[in-house]
């Protein structure tokens, strides 16, 4: 937008009329009024309309209604644009601070009536707490102001054009503006006024800003063992308002304080005996109020010190683990629109899955979600509203980051941060940004933070060297690299640094401040980045990116709901699929994932140690108890305990534990175990909650342990045979009857297959292209693991049968597997046989010399079609009962599982991989409430178990599909006996699957017993 046309669209100052300082989001007992609702509404494609609009008698009977707050694009059933999604680039050239003509322009109004109390404030303020990207505002026809910054909050002195009666407020907000070029942040672009718009009358004689520094002093300190109960807290207080407004009072009701200041300038601290401390785990808050004759302002206060010493991150005297995830403000419907009851809950559940940090990627929230982070209990890096990644794509020519120009904008955005957010205990870092590059206008605002807020440390990943922040972090370092990074033992240069640089950086604490990216099916490695920490004290942890999927609710062709990402609102460029990148899908439902990550980070460790764990039941054994909490004790916990023969329960109690102080561990002694002759023997210990919480019930599990108690048990070997002679294949054995060789009809039921599967509908790691840093050696830097098997063709392997064979009670098969265009293959001999009265299938796969990469499976599919019932569920001995992969299993424990053929999967936002439960022991396949079939899985020669799928639709199907709904109905389920899979890895956006958990090229032995149901 040219200059002439309008001067703000393209000026990278904060904007004008805005009150300063900015100042803390209180809650005050002042006269105020929502202007949220029904407000007239105006779209139109340029910024250069007249703007007669803003006129006091402008007739707008003729403009639609649209609700406020809200975001335009999700208004209207498309009538007003659509959302678009780009995770580095941005959506319109790049060339700063213009922006297109183009440029969807919304115009607002609304009537309002201010109370004729009011004529008695001293100013009438009117505040913003969040516009995308820049707007302008006018009161009764005269402009007052206008502000960028779209998830900061903007205050006007309003009291000249006000009065009392009828107003009329308008509103004109641009879609683009200087500032989208600071704030590319990886989410949907969303404008419009989103979050709330109030008016307040502000009192003479009222308060202006309060800000209550709380420390915490301990006791009776003992290394990291500290007696909370004798802690004393330390309170300064600073409070703006006029002299008039003096004197005010600090009220502690609780803790018996009443503090009179006379006059302004009295921020000495004072001390407060007998107050227990602040933490993400027991978040202790006190009801204070500072008042005047004019004015009262609630405040919940925690009382915490923060400090770093040396290379460890503490609060109040203990080293700090973040448990962390990354989280946008995301909701299908409502896009950032702030909903109290769901974003609760959002909380509520990170608690109930262990995550106890949270870093506000890449914005402050609404202010109101701290308020529930002080109450429920979180570690928050608080994080400016600020990222320029798209300048990446120019070799950051021209980043806003160093150029003068632009200081005042960093500026503005970092104090409003710090301002309207600094009452927060949970608040224990401030981040400057994300993936802004680097430069003098980033270390200008550290020097601001460093010099407003001694007391809390200043992060931001892109200071590589250490220049001016206070923390060492990055992003989606791999496992070896972090190790280094905590070992520090070959003191060597770090990333992007000089040996001096690497040194400066080495004597800080490590934050992961995104690691483990679970997009889709994925992450792996949770585990290992978890030893690292436990091992290395200088490592304090990390956030996942992300927290939730950011599906926008929309409706197919057909009218079927969806979650839409990038490029399904015919985005002009856009990063597809990359916006689901979540723990925690679209609508609620918890991923496999989060359940890895909570068993991962569970604050509660269990070791078992035998003590003469005999099978006839009479050695009992201990158990290690292991306090991972930062702050509580164990006394919250009950610890209960099951035994089960093959997953049936038969036994239960509970373990006494004593009280367990943070840090600290004890032993006790196992109960007796019934061990079963012929049946698997397991012990599972739970760590529950022993009473309701904010967050969770009584009952609540938040750790669990399991031990394996089963007397050894011997395989029946392989019968051999030498019988051998050439058939035709036309036979029946046991169960099971055989055209040419092929299998035709099992328990009476039509069947295909089995047929070798060495294909996966490729997880968003599969598709993800390699680095070629720190991967596997059958990794091509550039190219995606998926890219290499379709090359390779795995999804379309054809089979040429060799031989058929038969003995006296057996079939034996042979086939060379392999694909168009492809010179290598598999041998698959198939072995049918009658074993103790029972029907058994081995498998031997071998493959030839040649393959170059890795594998995603090895298994064998057989196609169930409907016939008069179709296979729709499923009970199993093994692992579960969600899914389970190789570097995904510490959320699996072993037992008996039901579940429908549809609960079996996940329904991920692009169709991939998904539903595999490794380790099977037993399967029974049902149809509604009849039982259909029944296998059982038998251990290969290294005593390798297989694990299984049960799908309704074939891998190539799943591949095939960007969306759910373009599945379609089946009415064949799917079966496949994996007898290996690949693991899920992190390469979206970090690390290769690690090489132990990669699945080469490969010989492996499948063996089954199947049988009808009674």
């Amino acid at each position: 937008m040219s200059t002439e046309l309008s001067p703000h669209v393209s000026d990278f100052s904060p904007g004008r009329g805005a009150l300063r300082p900015a100042r803390s989001w209180l809650h005050s007992d002042a006269p105020s009024l929502s202007l949220n609702g029904p407000w007239r509404f105006r779209l139109s494609p340029t910024a250069s309309g007249p703007e007669d609009f803003a006129a006091d008698g402008f007739d707008d009977h003729g403009w639609d209604s649209i609700s406020v707050p809200s975001h335009w694009v999700l208004e209207g059933d498309g009538a007003y644009g659509r959302p678009i999604y780009t995770n580095i680039q941005f959506p319109f050239p790049i060339d700063p601070p213009h922006v297109p003509d183009e440029n969807p322009t919304g115009d607002y109004r609304r009537y309002f009536e201010v109370p004729a109390g009011w004529s008695d404030a001293e100013r009438v303020v009117l505040r913003f707490d969040g516009v995308e990207s820049l707007f302008r505002v006018w009161v009764n026809g005269t402009e007052v102001g206008s502000a960028s910054g779209s998830r900061l909050a903007h205050e006007f002195d309003v009291t000249s054009a006000v009065r009392t009666g009828d107003n009329v407020i308008a509103v004109r907000v641009h879609q683009w503006s200087a500032a989208s070029y600071v704030e590319d942040q990886d989410q949907w672009w969303l404008p419009g006024i989103f979050r709330d718009v109030t008016l307040t009358a502000r009192p003479v004689g009222g308060i202006e800003d309060v800000w209550l520094r709380t420390g915490f002093e301990q006791g009776v300190p003992q290394g990291f063992e500290q007696d909370f109960a004798q802690g004393s807290g330390l309170v300064e207080a600073e409070i703006t308002a006029d002299a008039a407004a003096f004197p005010v009072t600090l009220r502690i009701p609780e803790l018996g304080v009443e503090r009179v200041w006379a006059a302004p300038g009295d921020v000495a601290p004072f001390d407060v005996p007998g107050v227990e401390p602040w933490s993400a785990e027991v978040p202790r808050l006190y009801d204070a109020t500072v008042s005047t004759a004019a004015e009262s302002v609630a405040l919940r206060v925690g009382f915490r010190t923060v400090e770093i010493r040396g290379d460890r991150f503490l609060v109040n005297g203990r080293r700090v683990v973040f448990h962390g995830v990354n989280r946008h403000e995301a909701h299908p419907e409502r896009g950032r629109v702030f909903d109290e009851e769901h974003a609760r809950e959002d909380l509520a559940r990170m608690k109930r899955f262990n995550v106890n940090a949270i870093r506000t990627s890449h914005y402050p929230p609404h202010p109101r979600l701290l308020d529930l982070a002080d109450e429920l209990g979180f570690w928050v890096v608080l994080e400016c509203d600020l990222e320029t990644h798209g300048f990446e794509k120019l070799d950051w020519v021209g980043n806003p980051s160093d150029d003068p120009a632009w200081r005042e904008a960093y500026l503005d955005r970092i104090r409003r941060t710090v301002e309207r957010d600094k009452n927060h205990p949970s608040i224990v870092i401030w981040s400057l940004g994300n993936e802004a590059g680097t430069g003098g206008n980033l270390a200008a605002m550290s020097s601001w933070v460093h010099a407003r807020d001694p007391e809390r440390p200043v992060h931001y990943e892109g200071d590589y060297t250490g220049e001016y922040t206070d923390v060492y972090s990055r992003m989606y370092a791999s496992v070896p690299e972090t190790e280094r990074i905590g070992s520090d033992s070959a003191r060597s240069t770090l990333l992007n640094c000089t040996p001096a640089q690497s040194a400066r950086q080495r004597g800080k604490p490590f934050l992961l401040c995104e690691y483990a990216h679970a997009m889709g099916n994925g992450p792996g490695a949770f585990d290992q980045y978890e030893a690292l920490v436990r091992r290395y004290p200088r490592l304090h942890g990390g956030f996942v990116w992300e927290w939730r999927d950011h599906g926008i609710l929309t409706t197919a062709p057909d009218g079927t709901p969806y979650h839409a990402y990038g490029g399904d609102f015919g985005e002009v460029v856009h990063d597809g699929n990359f916006v689901m990148d979540g723990m925690l899908l679209s609508d609620d439902v918890p991923t496999p994932s989060l359940h890895e990550f909570k068993a991962v980070v569970a604050p509660v460790e269990f070791t078992f140690e035998s003590g003469g764990d005999s099978a006839d039941g009479d050695g009992h054994g201990e158990v290690g108890v292991t306090n991972l909490r930062h702050t509580a004790d164990t006394s919250d916990l009950r610890f209960r305990w099951r035994v089960e023969h093959d997953g049936t329960p038969v036994a239960s109690g509970e373990l006494e534990v004593p009280a367990i102080a943070a840090g600290g561990s004890g032993r006790v002694s196992l109960p007796a175990v019934a061990v079963a002759p012929d049946a698997e023997t397991w012990l599972t210990i739970d760590a529950v909650l022993a009473a309701p919480t904010a967050w969770a019930p009584a009952d609540h599990v938040l750790a669990t342990a399991q031990l394996d108690r089963s007397a050894p048990r011997r395989v029946s070997a392989v019968r051999s045979r030498a019988d051998w002679r050439p058939g035709g294949g036309d036979l029946s054995l046991g169960i099971a009857e055989f055209t040419g060789g092929s299998l035709t009809r099992l328990a009476g039921r039509e069947v295909g297959g089995p047929r070798l599967e060495l294909f996966r509908a490729p997880t968003d790691n599969d598709e993800s292209p390699s680095d070629g840093v720190e991967e596997s050696d059958a990794s091509i830097a550039g190219v995606s693991n998926a890219e290499l098997w379709r090359r390779d063709g795995l999804d379309r392997l054809t089979t040429r049968r060799v031989r058929v064979e038969h003995s006296a009670d057996a079939l034996r098969t042979v086939d060379k597997v392999s694909s168009a265009n492809s010179g290598s293959w598999v041998m698959v001999e198939s072995v049918w046989s009658v074993e103790d009265g029972a029907l058994e299938l081995r498998v031997e796969i071998e493959p030839s010399r040649g393959w170059r990469t890795v594998w995603p499976r090895i298994g064998i599919r057989f196609d169930l079609p409907d016939g008069t019932a179709a296979v729709d569920g499923a009970d199993w001995f093994g692992l579960g009962p969600l899914e389970s992969y190789p570097d995904s299993l510490r959320a699996a424990r072993t037992g008996r599982f039901t579940a429908t053929v549809d609960d079996l999967s996940v329904d991920y936002a692009r169709p991939q991989e998904t539903g595999h439960r490794a380790e099977l022991r037993r399967l029974t396949l049902a149809s509604g409430d009849s039982e259909v079939l029944r296998i059982e899985a038998l251990p290969d020669t290294r005593g390798r178990r297989p694990g299984f799928t049960l799908s309704r639709h074939t891998p190539q199907e799943i591949a095939s599909a960007r969306h759910p709904f373009e599945l379609g109905e089946s009415t064949t389920s799917h079966l496949i006996i994996d007898a290996a899979q690949h693991g899920l890895g992190s390469r979206s956006c970090g690390p290769d699957v690690w090489p132990e958990f990669a699945l080469r090229p490969e010989a492996r032995t499948i063996r089954l017993r199947l049988s009808a149901t009674d």
